[in-house]
């Protein structure tokens, strides 16, 4: 008697649970499209130009690199020992290297919009002005001498608006993240447009240096 009991109880909670979807459905994202993947272009809404990318950015050796166009990811690994293995791919828009953004001859400029809807009922354009190109900085390639004051850096491009999406604060231990919840306007090497708007930096286990991003293009 008390299986059969459990049993209609189960069924009564799942058939709450499958209610709730339709009833909540109108407050979730959901693309029309959904590539399956892990990481990557996680989302794809062709309709609307827009998705979501995610990406495994915790590794400090390497740079995940972004093709906007044909919706592709590459990863290369950093070469600390020989500088001419580190040339960029042949087609990409924009890349991280954990929390550095670098642009393929692009540039970048911050908005005050802290979500895509709202930049989209704006109808805010990119007029040109104002975007900041890439600058030669240095990306961190080994952190395991942190304590002793030993950090080790590769020079590398950063693009100084983009690199400004999450802020970490080092003065006090453990370091303060913060998201600067801002869209961004990315000008592309061909002359479009991209917003992107990094909404998040940790996965499900509160991992760091996982990332997601969420984008239209071509806006």
């Amino acid at each position: 008697m008390k299986k059969i009991s459990s049993i209609l109880v189960l069924c009564f909670i799942l058939g709450i649970c499958s209610s709730c979807n339709g009833i909540l459905g109108s407050i979730y994202d959901e693309p029309i499209t959904e590539t399956g993947n892990k990481y990557g272009f996680i989302t794809v809404d062709k309709a609307n130009n827009s998705g979501t990318i995610y990406i495994n950015a915790s590794d400090y050796m390497q740079w995940t690199y972004i093709n906007l166009h044909n919706k592709t990811i590459e990863i290369k690994v950093i070469d600390t020992a020989n500088k001419e293995n580190n040339e960029n791919p042949q087609n990409w828009d924009f890349a991280l290297h954990r929390y550095d953004v670098k642009t393929n001859n692009g540039a970048a400029k911050a908005t005050q919009f802290s979500t895509l809807d709202e930049l989209k009922k704006s109808a805010t354009r990119p007029d040109g002005s104002g975007f900041a190109s890439d600058t030669l900085g240095k990306v961190t390639v080994d952190m395991s001498g942190m304590m002793d004051g030993n950090i080790k850096y590769v020079a590398s491009n950063i693009n100084p608006i983009l690199s400004q999406w999450l802020d970490v604060n080092t003065s006090e231990m453990p370091p303060i993240y913060t998201l600067s919840k801002q869209v961004y306007f990315l000008q592309l090497q061909n002359g479009e447009y991209a917003a992107l708007l990094f909404s998040n930096y940790i996965n499900e286990e509160s991992e760091k240096g996982y990332i997601t991003i969420k984008y239209i293009y071509p806006y």
